[in-house]
């Protein structure tokens, strides 16, 4: 699916927008692994135009990039700039949709977050737009461990490759919400200038 949004590579980045999302810079993982933070980005110039931005039949933009007060300013105004590899993100995501049959609804911070938000500890892979928080799947809401394994198992069935959170109250697992990431994943899309059309981010 191609996104009409402008593709925007990291020395184009604003000064100040650059600070908060590093790019290129290496985060370590709980174990001490260090990850290359995403280069090339998507730039989103309204909340409206997230609104109007499908990245899959299922999911538009707007409903992964929610975030609150705990995210860096620059990175909560507009334009905002997106890793690319969200693209990646909500096509993985509309697989485990279709499978489920109903919507699926990702939290606030549950999304893409900079590594700038107050929650990004470690190499979070949100800070690579590759993970989402799911907290209702139709009229269910994922708070007790029968629901969220049961979405677990889906998702780990119909995905290939992705990551799904344990369910449990200790440091790297969830209780209150379905975890999927596709890992640390950077999507560098093709564009004008390396033979493509700018515009396309997939």
């Amino acid at each position: 699916m191609n996104v009409p949004l402008p593709l925007v590579r990291a020395d184009d980045l604003p000064q100040e927008v650059r600070q908060v999302l590093r790019p290129g810079e290496r985060l370590q993982d709980r174990s001490g692994t260090a990850h290359v933070l995403p280069s090339s980005f998507l730039r989103v110039d309204s909340w409206n135009q997230a609104l109007e931005t499908p990245l899959a039949a299922h999911f538009c933009l707007s409903e992964l990039i929610g975030v609150d007060v705990r995210e860096a300013a620059p990175a909560r105004a507009f334009p905002r700039y997106v890793p690319c590899a969200v693209v990646l993100l909500a096509t993985a995501l509309e697989l485990f949709r279709l499978e489920v049959g109903t919507f699926v609804h990702v939290a606030a911070n549950g999304g893409y977050r900079s590594p700038g938000h107050a929650l990004s500890r470690h190499a979070s892979r949100h800070c690579w737009g590759t993970a989402a928080n799911i907290y209702r799947i139709g009229d269910t809401y994922l708070d007790s461990r029968e629901e969220i394994e049961k979405y677990a198992a889906i998702a780990r069935r119909v995905i290939p490759g992705a990551w799904v959170r344990p369910y449990g109250q200790e440091d790297g697992q969830a209780d209150d919400h379905l975890h999927i990431d596709i890992g640390y994943t950077v999507f560098e899309p093709v564009a004008e200038r390396d033979g493509g059309d700018a515009r396309e981010a997939g």
